[in-house]
């Protein structure tokens, strides 16, 4: 028999103040209004909860029984109110971000940084995947905020353009690409054993989409599942690459790595957000998008000079 949880709130109350007068104050409505709740709350559950002496009141046998859940029923109760409004503003609760693997790892610690700075209450958390996978997060609810590196067909998300990002052609400084110290021609690439990221990675749709343009087709691929480890391979000299700009500094400042310029080929990508039609974004989701969209504009204007 499902318990009226109106009734149930009643009765406790009564319990806790020692009265009914008392529970009527606390409840902030009449006496005679209570005392008709704990007759109704006592029908329903078909036996009497309470004594009602010259004192007070006290819990009968069944009335104790009932006590006993309703600080941790109404706790619960309190909690989940709490979270709700958490929701609703920027003082406290949780950011879920998701975001692709270079953008995870190059980019987006500045806004995470800059967000934290301004709303200290509001716990972040990062999960980094590939788009596919970040994709059918956002689509579950998992995460508020998704950053994605490939375009994303879905039925379910909208994207949305986020920021313009580079890839350049990468190779071991002692590869003769690099040797020959001028721009090649990606028909070249042909020839060479092409790193690419694993299926589902924005990064290895936009190569792919690119060389198809100019009727490139590498003879010979090599799987791999992130961009730090495609440096790592490239840099060995076991074959050639094409990555974000943003994600190969350390290395060229090392010398293990030497960016060759295509003659036809200049590669720009779209970084993207995700959106879910329909849903109500947090507020915390959108000063962070604030957050990601001025320091967009502060790089743009930056390149520009």
């Amino acid at each position: 028999m499902p318990l009226n949880l109106h009734l149930f709130r009643l009765f406790a109350t009564v319990v806790r103040a020692g009265s009914f007068s008392r529970a009527a104050d606390l409840l902030h409505i009449s006496q005679p209004a209570i005392s008709k709740g704990v007759r109704d709350f006592e029908l329903q559950v078909g036996c009497r909860l309470l004594d009602r002496t010259p004192k007070g009141v006290r819990p009968t046998r069944e009335g104790h029984l009932l006590v006993r859940h309703a600080d941790a029923l109404f706790a619960a109760e309190r909690a989940a109110e709490d979270e709700l409004a958490s929701l609703h503003n920027l003082s406290s609760g949780s950011l879920r971000i998701g975001a692709s693997t270079t953008i995870a790892t190059y980019m987006i610690a500045e806004y995470l940084g800059n967000f934290h700075r301004a709303y200290p209450g509001i716990d972040l958390h990062l999960v980094s995947a590939n788009t596919r996978d970040i994709a059918d997060l956002m689509a579950g609810h998992d995460i508020e905020v998704a950053l994605v590196e490939g375009p994303v067909e879905d039925d379910h998300l909208v994207s949305e353009p986020w920021l313009t990002d580079e890839m350049h052609l990468i190779v071991n400084p002692r590869h003769p690409f690099a040797l020959a110290g001028d721009a090649i021609e990606s028909a070249a690439l042909a020839e060479e054993i092409l790193i690419i990221r694993e299926p589902g990675s924005g990064s290895r749709e936009v190569v792919a989409q690119a060389l198809a343009s100019q009727g490139v087709e590498p003879r010979r691929t090599l799987e791999v599942g992130s961009t730090e480890a495609i440096k790592q391979v490239v840099a060995a000299g076991l074959g050639v690459s094409i990555v974000s700009t943003a994600t190969i500094e350390d290395q060229l400042k090392l010398e293990r790595l030497k960016v060759v310029p295509m003659r036809d080929l200049a590669i720009e990508r779209t970084l993207w957000q995700l959106k879910a039609p329909g849903r109500i974004d947090i507020p915390a989701a959108n000063a962070f998008e604030r957050i990601v969209r001025q320091g967009c504009s502060t790089e743009a204007r930056v390149a520009l000079g």
